[in-house]
């Protein structure tokens, strides 16, 4: 049988974690290859797991007074859940609004 022009082969899929550090509830989109699309709500100080093509992006908005606002954007490289050398779970990274990249949420 014939492929569809369509269809493209399954993406490697990245385990990842953000978690909204924020006091606002916040939507997390993901944008990727092959029209990859994802899109949460994330409450303040939850954690959310998703699996996610490498070449991602993840874009943070909240709504403020004039509608929807880009809060930042973030590859998806910097979310990657990063696992033990037993192969459970390790620390999940995540971004604080001031302070970059911290480490700290316990996955799993």
């Amino acid at each position: 049988m014939g492929r569809l022009l369509h269809e493209h082969p399954p993406l490697a899929q990245l385990s990842c974690g953000y978690r909204n550090s924020s006091d606002r509830m916040v939507i997390v989109r993901c944008l990727g290859p092959q029209e990859f699309f994802l899109e949460r709500v994330v409450f303040p100080f939850e954690l959310l797991s998703f699996l996610a093509p490498e070449a991602s992006e993840v874009q943070i908005w909240t709504h403020g007074l004039g509608g929807p606002e880009l809060v930042e954007s973030i590859p998806v490289a910097e979310l990657v859940v990063e696992a033990t050398h037993d192969g459970a779970a390790g620390t999940v990274p995540f971004r604080a609004p001031s302070d970059g990249l911290i480490q700290g949420v316990q996955a799993g």
